[in-house]
């Protein structure tokens, strides 16, 4: 069956040259495309985790004592709100990539201590982590005054109020603002392409570069699968915002 299915793919892409699903009837490009759609994963799997990470301790430290501290959380969620994050990405690699150290396995080559697919995690993470510090401010706001005032009225400090009251309830009010910004990220995950990264674009560009018939059906692949990415994210995501909501509070 698979063997017939690769040569009715191999007629189509005689008699339609724009149509070469060249990925479904040889075996290197189908290797390229999975190994980019992998790469894709995991760099979305480490952008989500550490921009969520960073959305947390930004949150806290904006309502922190110190006015340094939280003049410097401000300047860094205004300088990655408002810059692109493809002149980020190029900015992280190009010229912060000259100030990093580098090794040499064999004492020819050199090879800086972050590669690519490390520069694309840091910028990318901090990109979507200045969208989830307002996000997880906005919900810390919403969690009413009384609930922080019974808290400490306990006797907790302001971090245990913040970890064990206040956090899980802003979370929880966070959820459908989260969720929007971390699809997005998911999407933004492409920009990698600008410094080699291997991921799905990548790929698929190369792909269709070492065989221009195969363009049309390769945009067409590229296009279902970050719509299946995005919709497992986003069904994910909706599922787990229904299990943690509270009935008659917030989300």
């Amino acid at each position: 069956m698979i063997e017939g299915m690769q040569e009715f793919f191999r007629e189509l892409a005689a008699s339609s040259p724009h149509w070469n699903f060249i990925w479904l009837y040889d075996e290197r490009q189908m290797a390229r495309v999975l190994s980019g759609l992998w790469m894709t994963i995991k760099l979305s799997i480490a952008c989500l985790i550490f921009s969520v990470i960073i959305g947390i301790v930004g949150a806290w430290a904006q309502g922190a004592k110190s006015r340094l501290l939280r003049g410097l959380v401000a300047a860094y969620v205004q300088f990655f709100r408002n810059t692109p994050p493809l002149v980020q990405l190029l900015f992280f690699y190009f010229a912060l990539g000259q100030l990093t150290p580098s090794y040499s396995p064999d004492g020819w080559t050199e090879i800086p201590i972050i590669s690519n697919v490390g520069w694309a995690i840091i910028s990318l993470s901090f990109f979507a982590g200045a969208f989830n510090i307002e996000i997880f401010r906005a919900g810390i706001e919403a969690v009413p005054d009384s609930t922080r005032e019974a808290s400490e009225s306990l006797g907790m400090s302001r971090l245990m109020t913040y970890n064990n009251v206040v956090f899980p309830l802003a979370f929880r009010i966070s959820m459908p603002a989260l969720t929007a910004n971390l699809v997005n990220l998911v999407k933004t995950t492409n920009q990698a392409y600008a410094i080699a990264v291997p991921e799905l674009l990548y790929q698929s560009v190369s792909i269709w570069n070492d065989y221009p018939s195969a363009q049309n059906p390769t945009m067409l692949l590229l296009l279902v699968l970050y719509l299946g990415l995005v919709g497992i994210v986003s069904a994910g995501m909706g599922r787990w915002e229904r299990k943690m909501r509270i009935p008659g509070y917030g989300a």
